[in-house]
């Protein structure tokens, strides 16, 4: 059985940064929804509450397949094909999220259901909270700045 993934050591460094960085944005994502979903309420009723919700599922869900893509992506960190893997799996990722935007657009247009300033703006808060997110998580993380990169071995006198 042939397993993808590079041994323990060859793991490339962002994947525990990617990891706290999907941790936190579930904590985040919690917290608008609650919050945007009580606030949607208290605005809109249950229209409001329905739509401060698919808001924060929609802007985490997107940051999440960000997230996602690069941890898949970096599943074949041993591959002499890594780089094309890794920016095809990454653009991949982007352009589904670009398809998704756009057959939510069309689909969440003028529904009756649907709040559409409540929903714009849990959208905002969750986009904002994800880019924050990702800027703590980065700025407290230990990488070195050369964290990838295998020195070449000092030559032994015989």
């Amino acid at each position: 059985m042939n397993d993808a993934r590079p041994p323990a050591d060859r793991q490339p460094t962002s994947g525990p940064v990617l990891r706290e960085a999907l941790k936190w944005g579930g904590v985040c994502a919690l917290a608008i929804a609650l919050v945007g979903g009580l606030l949607g309420w208290l605005v809109a009723g249950t229209v409001g509450l329905t739509s401060a919700l698919l808001g924060t599922v929609i802007a985490i869900g997107f940051m999440g397949i960000t997230a996602a893509s690069i941890l898949l992506a970096n599943r074949f960190a041993a591959s002499d094909l890594f780089v094309g893997a890794f920016f095809g799996i990454v653009l991949g990722g982007w352009l589904l999220k670009f398809v998704l935007f756009i057959v939510l657009v069309v689909l969440l247009r003028e529904q009756p259901w649907l709040d559409p300033t409540v929903l714009f703006l849990a959208i905002v808060a969750g986009v904002i909270a994800s880019l924050v997110v990702d800027v703590v998580v980065v700025l407290r993380s230990r990488v070195p700045y050369a964290s990838d990169v295998e020195l070449p071995k000092a030559p032994t006198d015989d």
